[in-house]
């Protein structure tokens, strides 16, 4: 039986549910198929590349001491993706490096055997790159992350994106000379509108979410991902007891855990997913012990994370090695990106987007409840690794929600 807690009654302070995954055990073996998905191998492939590209380098690790003395903990770590390559969130790790695995596929494929992935990335086969047309679904990051990789590497690039993806990000997706159709429907539609329009036009769809039929390119999106988790695990000087991550879709989250579990065995963190109230497919999913859809508009102020079908290849992961999910609501959304952008004094002011903090909000609920806490193992001695995913990737929108434009804040950094 799946253990649950509910807080949503009048009065609480910091709604939630969370949903135990009675499936999960951090003693689970990493299995073959696991293993996969994703593995030492294939990650060393993608640092070994990723690593190439201008503009490279780790992002920070914040130390959130005063942050973690107020809610009782031992420590808590922020991973700031805010910067990354430019395009202001982690997914300029999965989607680009997809887009150089599918091109060097596609160039093999027109019988250049020989060549190295290194020549697709340097421009050395244009003639051929040049015809090819990769596309996807986005609610804004990953979209950004493969009209990137797509300008980069001299491919053509159309990105579906579904009714509620705000101007602002859709312009931020052309200004990487990708084409950008509006579909109706939620992010799942845009996802079927993609496939559906790949097919009769002869494109490559570069997907972060995997369903049947379709699941070696997501593989290369999440192994990307791998690189976030191995530098934030570097650069911690104690490994995590918990990490407490967003999910959408799962690929990051899975990444994340693989990661963790390849490293540390049966002593990895406890790892909990943190899904928006209005899109909580996760929660759903571990309630009923198999993927679960959520239907409807998904409207949800985390625009990232509006998501209502689970990956496959994420659950194949999480369903072992992802100990509970939480849901929040957009408020906690908004407090937590308010608390970072005005934090405690001695904490360093950081500017984070509204799909970057769920994380940070269902560890507050969680910390904040005895019942929750308690079934977390969360304690004066827990050390928190967060991740967060974006910064102001709508600038128009953070400065709405925080009271002041990102560069105000980034001006405060001493």
């Amino acid at each position: 039986m799946t253990y649950e807690i509910h807080r949503r009654e009048e009065g609480t302070s910091s709604p939630f549910t969370l949903v135990v995954n009675s499936a999960a055990s951090r003693k689970a073996t990493w299995s073959a198929d696991q293993n996969a998905i994703l593995n030492d191998q294939s990650f060393q492939n993608a640092c070994d590349l990723i690593r190439t590209w201008d503009g490279y380098e780790p992002t920070p690790l914040h130390d959130l001491q005063a942050l973690s003395n107020q809610i009782g903990v031992d420590s808590i770590a922020y991973k700031d993706e805010s910067q990354r390559f430019g395009l202001g969130s982690f997914k300029a790790l999965g989607g680009a490096y997809a887009v150089a695995r599918l091109l060097h596929a596609k160039v093999k494929g027109l019988g250049s055997q020989d060549i190295p992935l290194s020549n697709v990335v340097n421009r050395l086969h244009d003639d051929i790159v040049q015809n090819i047309t990769v596309c996807c679904a986005t609610d804004g990051n990953h979209g950004r992350s493969v009209a990137w990789g797509a300008q980069t590497f001299g491919c053509k690039c159309v990105i579906f994106i579904h009714e509620t993806v705000s101007e602002s990000r859709k312009q931020a997706i052309e200004s990487y000379g990708a084409k950008v159709i509006r579909c109706n429907g939620n992010y799942d539609d845009s996802v079927r509108e993609a496939q559906t329009t790949a097919a009769q036009n002869n494109w490559f769809v570069v997907s972060d979410t995997s369903y049947p039929g379709y699941m070696d390119v997501p593989k290369d999106v999440m192994q990307g991902y791998e690189l976030m988790a191995f530098e934030a695990f570097e650069q911690l000087e104690k490994p995590p007891t918990h990490i407490f991550i967003q999910t959408g879709v799962g690929g990051m989250a899975a990444a994340v855990a693989a990661h963790a579990k390849r490293r540390w065995g049966n002593n990895r963190p406890r790892i909990i997913l943190a899904d928006p109230d209005k899109s909580a497919c996760w929660v759903d999913s571990f309630r009923a012990g198999k993927p679960k859809a959520v239907s409807g508009e998904l409207h949800t102020l985390m625009a990232g994370l509006a998501c209502g079908e689970v990956s496959a290849l994420a659950w194949r992961i999480l369903v072992d090695h992802g100990d509970a999910a939480m849901s929040v609501p957009d408020s906690a959304a908004i407090d937590m990106m308010r608390r970072l952008a005005n934090p405690e004094p001695d904490d360093m002011p950081i500017v984070a987007g509204e799909s970057a903090v769920a994380g940070l909000a269902a560890l507050f609920a969680a910390v904040e409840d005895k019942e929750a806490a308690e079934i977390l193992s969360l304690n004066k001695d827990s050390r928190i690794l967060l991740f967060g995913t974006e910064g102001d990737t709508d600038s128009e929108l953070y400065a709405s929600l925080v009271g002041v434009n990102a560069e105000t804040i980034r001006r405060r950094v001493v």
